[in-house]
Order: C-alpha cells, then sequence, then structure tokens
C-alpha cells in the first residue's frame, strides 16, 4: 500500500515504506526537551482544573446548586464534575482521528484552545443567585467543553511522546505524562489550600474560588504558543477505506475493550484517593481538615516523582503484564487496611504509609498500562485507539467514581464503601489483565 509521509515544517511529501517509524529519525536532545514542555503543560492544565475543582466542590454546590440540605448540593456539584467525562468519548473519537489524520501538532494546538474556552466559562460563570438557572447552564457547558478537549489530550500527547524519540527510552518520555498530572495536582491542592487558610469565608465565597481557575485559564495562550511551535512528526498518509475507530472496531476490538477494564482500577483509585479523600474524611470521618490535605499532597507528590524511574524501569524490562500484575495483587492487598485505619483512628503516620505504597504501585503501573495500550494499536490508529481506551474507561470508572461513592456512602451508611468500590474495581481490572495477550510492538510504530 502506497503511503506517504509529511512534516509539517516543510510540507515535503516523501515515499516511504510500510515500516518507517519517528524512531527512525529521532528528534534532537534539544528538540525533545522543550517539545515536552508543550505537550505535558495541557495534560497538566487539565488535571490542575479537576483538582481545585474538586477542592471546591463544596463551595461550587452552594452557589450554583442550592438545595434543601449540603449533602444534595454537593452531589450535584459532584455529579456536575462527572458530566465533564461524559463528553471525553466524543472527544476521543474526534479528536484522536484528527490527531491520527493531521498530526499530533495540529491536535495538541487545537485541544488547548478547546480547553482554554471551558475553562473561561468556569471561571467567569455568574452564580445562581445572580442568573437563576443560566448558572449551572454555563457551568455544564464549561465542564463539557473541558471533557471534549480531555478526551483527545491523552492520545495525541502520549502518542507523541511515544513516537518522538528512540525506542529503548520510551518508558521515560511517556513517564511524563504521569508526572505532569502530579505535578497539576500539586500546585491545584496547595494552591487550594493557601486560599482556604489566607482568606475568609465570605471572601472565598465571593471570589476566592475563582483564583485557581483564572490562574490556569492565563497560562492557557502560553500553552498554545508553544505547542503552534512544537516539532511536528511525520504524518504517515494511506488510502483508507475507513476511519480509525471503525478500524479499531473491526481490528484492534480485543485490545480496545480489555483497555477499558484495565483502567477500571488505576482511574478509581487516582479520582478518590487525590480528589475525592478530603471531602469523605470530613464530611464522613469527620476528621480534620488538614489531615485530609496531607494525603492529597502526598499522593500527588508521588504521582510528580515516581513515574520518572517507572519509566526507567519500563525500558529494562523487556514486557507490560507482569509489572502490571504485581502491582495490581500488591495494590488490592493495600485497599482494606488504608481505609480500615483511617475508620479506626489509627495513626495519621501509618495511614499516609499505606497510602504512599499504594500510590509508588499505582504511578509504576500507570507506566507500564501507557506502554501497553500504545504498543497494542499500529501508529496510524494509535491517538485513536490511546485515547478512546483512556477516555471511555475514565469516562465510565473515573468521572462517575465520586458521584457513586457519594451516592454509596448516603444510601448504605457505611464508611466502607470506597474500599468496597475499589476492591470491585480491582478484581475487573485484574480480570482484564490476566485475559490481555501481550505481543511484540508493530513493525509499523
Amino acid at each position: 500500500m502506497k503511503q506517504t509521509v509529511r512534516y509539517a515544517s516543510t510540507d515535503a511529501e516523501i515515499a516511504a515504506p510500510l515500516a518507517l517509524t519517528p524512531d527512525a529519525q529521532p528528534l534532537r536532545r534539544s528538540q525533545q526537551a522543550k517539545s515536552l514542555l508543550a505537550v505535558t503543560l495541557g495534560n497538566g492544565l487539565e488535571i490542575y482544573d479537576f483538582t481545585v475543582y474538586s477542592f471546591f466542590s463544596v463551595i461550587i454546590g452552594h452557589l450554583f446548586f442550592p438545595a434543601s440540605s449540603d449533602s444534595a448540593s454537593l452531589l450535584l456539584a459532584v455529579a456536575t464534575f462527572a458530566v465533564g467525562f461524559i463528553m471525553r468519548p466524543l472527544g476521543s473519537l474526534m479528536l484522536g482521528h484528527y490527531a491520527d489524520k493531521n498530526g499530533r501538532k495540529a491536535a495538541l494546538t487545537l485541544i488547548m484552545s478547546l480547553m482554554a474556552l471551558g475553562v473561561m466559562l468556569v471561571a467567569f460563570a455568574p452564580t445562581y443567585a445572580q442568573v437563576g438557572l443560566w448558572a449551572p447552564l454555563l457551568l455544564v457547558i464549561g465542564r463539557m467543553l473541558q471533557g471534549f478537549s480531555a478526551g483527545g489530550e491523552v492520545g495525541a500527547a502520549t502518542s507523541w511522546l511515544m513516537e518522538a524519540g528512540d525506542k529503548s527510552q520510551r518508558g521515560v518520555r511517556v513517564s511524563w505524562q504521569m508526572a505532569s498530572q502530579g505535578g497539576a495536582a500539586l500546585v491545584g491542592a496547595a494552591l487550594g489550600a493557601l486560599l482556604t487558610h489566607t482568606l475568609s469565608q465570605q471572601a472565598l465565597y465571593a471570589w476566592g474560588w475563582r483564583v485557581p481557575f483564572i490562574i490556569g485559564l492565563a497560562i492557557m495562550p502560553v500553552g498554545i504558543y508553544i505547542r503552534r511551535h512544537l516539532t511536528e512528526l511525520p504524518v504517515i498518509h494511506e488510502t483508507r477505506q475507513e476511519t480509525p475507530a471503525r478500524e479499531i472496531w473491526r481490528a484492534h476490538r480485543r485490545p480496545l475493550l480489555l483497555g477499558i477494564l484495565l483502567v477500571m482500577k488505576s482511574t478509581t483509585t487516582f479520582y478518590l484517593i487525590v480528589y475525592y479523600m478530603p471531602a469523605y474524611m470530613v464530611n464522613t470521618l469527620r476528621l480534620p481538615a488538614a489531615a485530609s490535605y496531607w494525603i492529597s499532597l502526598i499522593a500527588a507528590l508521588l504521582t510528580l516523582i515516581v513515574p520518572f524511574f517507572a519509566g526507567k524501569l519500563a525500558d529494562r524490562v523487556p514486557r507490560r503484564k507482569p509489572v502490571l500484575l504485581i502491582c495490581a495483587l500488591g495494590s488490592m492487598l493495600l485497599v482494606w487496611p488504608i481505609f480500615a485505619t483511617l475508620q479506626q483512628g489509627a495513626s495519621l503516620a501509618l495511614t499516609l504509609l499505606l497510602i504512599a505504597a499504594d500510590q509508588v504501585l499505582a504511578n509504576i503501573s500507570a507506566v507500564a498500562f501507557f506502554l501497553l495500550i500504545l504498543e497494542a494499536f499500529p501508529r496510524r490508529v494509535r491517538a485513536s485507539g490511546m485515547a478512546l481506551v483512556y477516555a471511555i474507561g475514565v469516562t465510565l470508572f473515573g468521572g462517575f467514581a465520586q458521584f457513586n461513592v457519594t451516592w454509596l456512602l448516603n444510601v448504605t451508611g457505611e464508611a466502607m464503601a470506597p474500599a468496597w468500590y475499589l476492591l470491585f474495581s480491582a478484581v475487573v481490572s485484574l480480570a482484564a489483565l490476566l485475559a490481555w495477550r501481550e505481543r511484540a510492538v508493530h513493525t509499523d510504530d
């Protein structure tokens, strides 16, 4: 099948064999270093926004969803958080296709622009007291735009990270994806804690909660600019009889479906431990807010640091599945002790140690997972495949994790409900991992 490779910087078309890969023409180190920031910034800003939304979900619930009880307002605010995830599959389908057809650079620039528009709506949305029902409607539209852009972000960004250099350092490059999430969550949580401790309650409700969103919005133009100057990778063009999504469903259905189930445990853990834990500890267990912040901060810090070591490990081992299996079993053993120590009032140090151990395993697993999924799809549909797996999995299991656990706690009154939810997620993901058929990397990647 005849193909051409187009470089956006030269618009030159060069005849190429099927086996041509970006790895055969790796970017220079200076180009890689400059480009890493451009690629990971968008993912970091996405996580940063989710972090500050979770941090101020109680305030947002009161301002945009006045209800008969505090629990009802919080539930509606958390549901709006989940609404953003509903748009992820659509974003992954359309933006993943765009990235496979027009190149990673073009997709990443478009995604950042859409993300900026969504953040702007959230940052400046008037409250229910000011405009009535328009307030939650604008907030929901903003969250939907953010979710749509986020749906394509992971596929385009991780594909670029994997393809932009030598195969022997794939793990290190892909680890930046997770590290950017940890750094963003850390900054978002720290900023939320700073505002909470320095501003009065009146100031927080009046304008303080908007500050983190405005800061994130101010960074967006920088992200758009540097992504427009990102070094483009070769775009393989070939005569297609079907869209990437159709090809994935026809020829790569098994890794698609199993990959979605593999996401369940990791995304549920991330959104419950990093984002939901403060609200759970304060509202359900009646523990001091300061203790809950420590848990989120430590989890975010480990997500910033551990992926780099996990990437080096991934580059040294020949297979991804054994690493994922060891981490999955270890994490399952830690779920119950973590929530048992919290409920029984054990020392904060012991709880932090258990959560730290679980987060180390989670981050090692995350890097191996990204590589496992990326290597399961050929390059011509890789951005679409990665985007669909991650977006659908995170939407079904991560985006609704907080809502589901809040509902379970309200219905059952059982403080260990989050532990049961995490264990169920772990069993499903473990079954999918055992069914996964790991094979050699595609020749055209």
